[in-house]
């Protein structure tokens, strides 16, 4: 089982995009975390359709920063147990196997908010 976790710094850029596709198409990840998206649900999803992974899960930006999206393909089943600007906390069994939890984490800028 692959797992890509990438802070993307925005998906507005075409070039971020296209590696981010480059690295998909090569690995063949059945989990992708990407944090600091910066975008709208409905912007990533057009990513993740043309990548033809089948599941998402997403913490939408406040205003233009943050952003969390989670998807997986059919091999991953991913239930998301709770979810805030920071944390995407979840259950996993990939193909069946074992169940286990995983906290999707992308930590606060500032040390007064860790």
């Amino acid at each position: 089982m692959a797992l890509l976790a990438w802070n993307v710094q925005g998906l507005g850029n075409r070039d971020t995009v296209r590696a981010l596709k480059n690295v998909y198409l090569k690995y063949q990840y059945v989990i992708i975390f990407l944090s600091e998206t910066n975008k709208k649900k409905r912007y990533l999803e057009k990513i993740r359709m043309k990548m033809k992974l089948s599941n998402s899960f997403y913490v939408e930006p406040e205003g233009i920063a943050w952003g969390l999206a989670l998807w997986w393909s059919d091999d991953a089943n991913i239930s998301t147990i709770y979810s805030n600007k920071n944390i995407i906390d979840t259950k996993i069994s990939v193909n069946g196997e074992e169940e286990w939890f995983e906290s999707f984490i992308y930590g606060p800028l500032y040390n007064e908010e860790k």
